[in-house]
């Protein structure tokens, strides 16, 4: 049976960190695969705090559809922002929030909808408020002025002096020029930490966002986490609201963090493009290794430009060789159940002993992140060994079924480049 949505996630914790220095070379090729925190430490938020490069308000127009009704700066290309802000079938309800990608940009974007007694509006008033920044990991800071300013104009269309108040107050500059959201500097989709220490690291994200969903996939979690473990192309379908959708593309690149330096520097980065439309499909058809949510039923077809179709809870892929990799198997369970223990520990310490020093979300991340450093760390000692035999015993202590993960360990061995020889045998020639 297919759970509900909770609530769209507008709680956020936040807590001290510690500094994180511009990466080097080093750090930016070793690990592609670290933990894209929500709000990072303070000395990051600080460094980031003046970079909106765009303020905009997108209206639905009954005779001419979705429009930038306003912008700044006035010369700004804003070009699909108006789908992009204002997801397909957001009619239905009443108000949603929306991150998304344009260019090199993150945007955020707060969407309601009102009635009217107007013919004209056909009943009812449709707008979205919205901002753009070169990182998604500050955006949710304007998240409550979003929501206030997109009533606002509902309720009052034109009078925008809120907005270029705060655009004058955040703006930041692009590096590639003006009016461009196109750049040749590298992006950093989920900037490296493996170097500073993460239990040190209060994230900054949507309170239960990670937990919730744990809670809405299930088993099926250790799929998605296989799935974003090999880069793969995973695109999750939902009706609207997308907001609490734009929170599991984020939970689904989380899944596969890697803390060792030298590992998925040769690899596509996974990048969280958060909502995607009709209008991306060029986009996405030149990436290697994206997680993405949709409103729009029609990519269901498009073959081409997945590997991975999340639609509600129902994981699914129409590629052969990844088939087997949408079987739960024991060690899956074993997995599945050791996180919940722990989780029903941690709840429990917080109760008894009052200790808040942890929390939920901390938990989830960091109990992937050991299980994809434990692989790791095998993999290279056995690549670094004598004879490169990787056996069934290797992979129990990995935390993984030989029989039932020798189709993962296979690809994960030709996706990262490793050289080891598997000596497992396999279930269906035995």
């Amino acid at each position: 049976m297919v759970e509900p949505d909770e609530a769209p996630l507008l709680f956020w914790a936040e807590g001290p960190g510690v500094a994180l220095p511009e990466p080097g070379p080093e750090a930016q090729g070793s690990s592609g695969w670290s933990l894209a925190p929500w709000g990072g430490s303070a000395a990051a938020r600080e460094a980031e705090e003046d970079q909106i490069v765009a303020v905009f308000v997108v209206t639905f127009d009954p005779r001419s559809g979705n429009m930038v009704e306003w912008c700044l700066p006035q010369d700004i290309d804003l070009e699909g922002v108006e789908f992009k802000s204002m997801a397909s079938g957001s009619h239905r309800i009443q108000s949603d929030f929306i991150y998304f990608r344009k260019g090199l940009c993150f945007g955020l974007a707060c969407f309601a909808n009102m009635p009217v007694e107007s013919e004209l509006e056909r009943g009812a008033r449709m707008k979205s408020v919205g901002i753009l920044s070169p990182s998604y990991t500050l955006l949710y800071r304007y998240m409550h002025f979003l929501e206030n300013q997109v009533r606002h104009q509902l309720e009052m269309p034109g009078h925008y002096s809120h907005l270029e108040a705060f655009y004058d107050d955040k703006k930041g500059v692009l590096s590639a020029g003006k009016g461009s959201l196109t750049s040749q500097q590298p992006v950093h989709w989920l900037p490296s930490i493996h170097r500073y220490m993460y239990p040190e690291m209060k994230i900054t994200h949507p309170a239960g966002c990670m937990s919730q969903f744990i809670k809405f996939f299930g088993e099926q979690i250790l799929i998605l986490w296989k799935f974003a473990l090999l880069r793969k192309r995973i695109l999750i379908f939902s009706p609207p609201p997308v907001g609490v959708v734009c929170y599991r593309v984020y939970c689904c690149c989380c899944l596969a963090n890697v803390s060792l330096p030298g590992i998925g520097g040769s690899v596509p980065e996974s990048k969280p493009f958060f909502y995607v439309n009709v209008a991306d499909i060029e986009m996405l058809e030149t990436e290697m290794s994206y997680v993405a949510c949709t409103t729009e039923k029609i990519f269901e077809e498009k073959h081409d430009l997945y590997d991975v179709y999340v639609d509600n809870q129902n994981v699914k892929t129409h590629r052969e060789h990844l088939q087997p990799l949408l079987k739960i198997n024991s060690a899956d369970k074993e997995k599945y159940r050791r996180l919940n223990d722990q989780r029903q520990m941690l709840l429990y310490s917080q109760e008894v002993d009052e200790d808040c020093s942890s929390c939920e979300e901390d938990l989830f991340i960091l109990f992937f992140m050991e299980q994809n450093n434990r692989i790791f760390q095998t993999l290279m000692e056995v690549s670094a060994s004598q004879d490169k035999t990787l056996t069934a015993d290797h992979a129990r202590g990995m935390g993984l079924d030989p029989q039932g993960d020798r189709s993962f360990l296979m690809d994960l061995l030709e996706v990262y480049g490793i050289d080891v020889m598997l000596v497992i045998d396999n279930p269906c020639c035995t």
